[in-house]
């Protein structure tokens, strides 16, 4: 883990990179209990956790020092948990997940119909409406081309648009910048935040 003023800088970049209207999600899978003081000094708001157990310990001690997200495949068994601590969840893909959530979501699609990844079939979008849904999130294939991300967010872009959802959660560490410029409103990153 670096240090708080490392931490920081990197952050200042990254905020350049995407303007102001893009809220920068510090994915903290990796990061220690320990480790969440640095960034807690560095300036670091939005935190998104993908376990629930790590939400729930990371909170005890760090509850008031960010704003917390869920961002990691979200199982009806652990809803209440994230319930109680987040304010946000990036990856809702399930209706009994969904019939269970009491805090606003953004849907998963799974846009490429990648069979190791999670989310919904672009089709199924509509169904989920009733629900306190917010907007879409994605994870284009991997690939070592950033540019290679830019169909899929913009085709996550055109169907929150078709739905009237506002928020968009696409790009991570290596493809965030693209996915500011086809309209992100959350990036979440890690590794080149703090490794």
């Amino acid at each position: 883990m670096l240090s708080p003023d490392e931490v920081r800088a990197r952050l200042a970049r990254i905020r350049e990179e995407v303007g102001p209207g893009v809220t920068i999600v510090a994915a903290t899978k990796y990061v220690g209990l320990h480790e969440m003081a640095v960034l807690a000094e560095a300036g670091v708001e939005v935190v998104g956790e993908n376990r629930a157990q790590d939400l729930e310990a990371k909170h005890a001690v760090y509850g008031d020092a960010f704003r917390w997200h869920f961002i990691g495949h979200l199982q009806s068994n652990k809803v209440k948990v994230v319930n109680r601590f987040c304010e946000l969840v990036h990856s809702l893909d399930s209706e009994s997940a969904a019939g269970r959530l009491e805090i606003p979501a953004l849907l998963q699609v799974n846009l490429a119909g990648e069979g190791s990844k999670s989310g919904v079939d672009p089709d199924e979008i509509g169904g989920y409406l009733r629900y306190d849904l917010r907007g879409l999130a994605t994870m284009p294939p991997g690939t070592v081309d950033p540019e290679s991300s830019r169909p899929w967010f913009r085709r996550l872009r055109e169907l929150a648009a078709e739905h009237e959802l506002a928020e968009l959660s696409m790009g991570t560490t290596q493809d965030y910048r693209v996915a500011a410029e086809e309209g992100a409103t959350m990036i979440r990153v890690g590794s080149v935040l703090f490794r």
